[in-house]
C-alpha cells in the first residue's frame, strides 16, 4: 500500500518525501485535536482501577 501511494505521488523524489511529511503531519494533527479528543470521555486513562487498601481490608495471607 506505501508502495502505491509512493508512486502516485508529483514529482522527484524529495518532493515526495516533502509530500509524504505533510501528509503524516495533517493526519496527526486531525488525530490528535480532533479525533483523540472526543473518545476521550469514552477511555479513561487516568482512573485506575486497583484502589489502595483502607482501614476495613482484610490481611494478606503470607
Amino acid at each position: 500500500m506505501y508502495a502505491w501511494i509512493w508512486r502516485r505521488l508529483p514529482g522527484a523524489w524529495p518532493a515526495k518525501t516533502a509530500t509524504a511529511l505533510g501528509i503524516v503531519l495533517a493526519v496527526a494533527a486531525v488525530l490528535w485535536y480532533v479525533a483523540f479528543p472526543r473518545i476521550e470521555s469514552k477511555i479513561q486513562f487516568d482512573h485506575g482501577v486497583v484502589q489502595t487498601p483502607g482501614p476495613s481490608a482484610s490481611p494478606t495471607p503470607g
